[in-house]
């Protein structure tokens, strides 16, 4: 189809063909009062709807010829209801180029508004450099609502005079409402990574330009409206990771083929909560070996379950599978291996950042 995004299964260029071929012969094999015409039909409506205008046009052509094949041996060129029935196949024929070519503007506006989302995306989420330093860096978003491109989940990486600043996040919600939430979100993160002088002060900004959005929004944002955070600064020396996590699903470390869990105990309460009083933790410190690489992702894969309902477990299920030279070959394994586990669709959005230390000179802004 013309200007189509949708991917179609291999057998789908073949169903007006084997509709023709379905028809032909019945008109051949049954008696002459009985008819395999509806397939001829539904072949050239198959064409129209899934095929390009030039493939609709050879299918009609083709029926149009088969239809007078058909007449010709039953004797039925020269009488009335011979006429008619070609004046029939003509008017279907007709009929599927016209569909064919709704089909086929309504394409054409799918694709020209995914191409806005796809603008949008990438202004609200831009892809994170691919190296900083001695760092290299792979991220991958994959939204639930799959026409909307993106939804409720963020990253971001920064250098900044401290080092290396890193964010990932997920806003309660998803699909095209987290979008605006998001979208402060980052902001705040962008300016207050190269000023705050640490992970609590990047923290308390996030926080206060989330509560300020909150208060322009409805009830139901004001009141159960919040995000789960976790933030991250590698050492100019980019030998040890710092770590602030709020509410997040904790990072993982890959060293050649162990894994690390990077939790912190008791995390921070998710961004937005402050009103509850309760006071923020500190950052946890840890190694940052060379060759080694910290994962960061999203409920949207630590909660995809299986048929059975089993939650995923990113630490079990990619154990001893390193080493990963680089961050994009474990991002590519864990979205293979999130895809295979849930066997389907997903019902969240889905982050996943990974760094990679490499030997490098020092990281700087």
């Amino acid at each position: 189809m013309d200007s189509r995004s949708t991917k179609w299964p291999r057998y789908v260029p073949f169903l007006p063909s084997a509709l023709i071929a379905i028809g032909t012969v019945w008109n051949t094999l049954t008696p002459v009062n009985y008819w395999g015409d509806v397939m001829l039909g539904a072949a050239v409506m198959a064409a129209a709807a899934l095929l390009s205008l030039r493939h609709t046009i050879a299918v009609g052509a083709i029926v149009l010829l088969v239809e007078l094949v058909l007449l010709a041996k039953d004797r039925y060129l020269g009488r009335i209801d011979g006429t008619l029935e070609l004046v029939n196949g003509l008017i279907l024929v007709l009929a599927g180029l016209g569909v064919n070519r709704v089909v086929a503007g309504h394409g054409r506006r799918l694709e020209a508004v995914r191409s806005v989302a796809g603008a949008a995306q990438r202004a609200v989420l831009p892809t994170p450099p691919a190296r900083v330093g001695p760092l290299a860096i792979a991220a991958v978003y994959h939204a639930a609502q799959i026409e909307a491109l993106i939804g409720g989940d963020a990253y971001a990486v920064q250098a900044t005079p401290y080092g290396t600043r890193l964010l990932i996040a997920d806003v309660r919600g998803k699909g095209l409402g987290a979008v605006g939430t998001v979208s402060v979100l980052l902001g705040a993160f962008r300016e207050a990574a190269d000023q705050a002088p640490d992970l609590a002060a990047v923290a308390e900004r996030l926080e206060h330009a989330l509560v300020r959005e909150a208060a322009s929004g409805d009830e139901d944002i004001r009141m159960e409206g919040f995000v789960t955070a976790l933030l991250g600064e590698i050492t100019p020396e980019a030998d040890r990771v710092r770590l602030l996590n709020c509410g997040h699903p904790p990072p993982c470390l890959f060293e050649a083929d162990t894994v690390l869990s990077l939790d912190p105990g008791e995390p921070s309460l998710p961004l937005g909560m402050s009103g509850l009083g309760v006071p923020p933790a500190d950052p946890t410190d840890w190694p940052f070996p060379i060759g080694s690489t910290l994962l960061l992702v999203t409920d949207g894969v630590t909660e995809a379950r299986d048929r059975s309902g089993a939650f995923y477990e990113p630490m079990r299920r990619l154990s001893g599978r390193g080493p990963f030279r680089h961050p994009d070959e474990l991002v590519e394994a864990l979205v293979r291996d999130v895809e295979q586990w849930t066997g389907g669709p997903r019902d969240d959005d889905m982050a996943i950042l990974a760094i990679t230390r490499c030997a490098g000179v020092p990281v700087g802004p």
